[in-house]
């Protein structure tokens, strides 16, 4: 059964950074991929980035780009997200998910609060 533990949400600043980490366990072979999303109050969730566990080819949704860097660390099955000149509407739930064999996202976590204030 795989685990994904996300941590590193909070309280900042509009304008500041934060970075999210997200620790997968229980699955002994490499990952396809893995990602995050995320769901503000009284909207849709919705795909912020992901990145392929081989090559490391990253995707970003729109509203990100160019603020918003996911990586990962193989050895330590781990992914992060850098997310720098965050704006209020950056206020939502993240979560962390892993697609196992490229045919979407099997496993999700159970979310880190991320809240931007002005």
């Amino acid at each position: 059964q795989v685990q994904l533990v996300e941590s590193g949400g909070g309280l900042v600043q509009a304008g500041g950074s934060l970075r999210l980490s997200c620790a997968a366990s229980g699955r002994t072979s490499r990952y396809y991929a893995m990602g995050w999303f995320r769901q503000a109050p009284g909207k849709e969730r919705e795909f912020v980035a992901v990145i392929r566990w081989s090559g490391g080819s990253t995707y970003y949704a729109d509203s990100v780009k160019g603020r918003f860097t996911i990586s990962r660390d193989n050895a330590k099955n781990t992914v992060y997200l850098q997310m720098n000149s965050l704006k209020i509407e950056d206020t939502a739930v993240y979560y962390c998910v892993s697609d196992l064999n490229g045919g979407g996202y099997d496993y999700w976590g159970q979310g880190t609060q991320v809240t931007v204030s002005s």
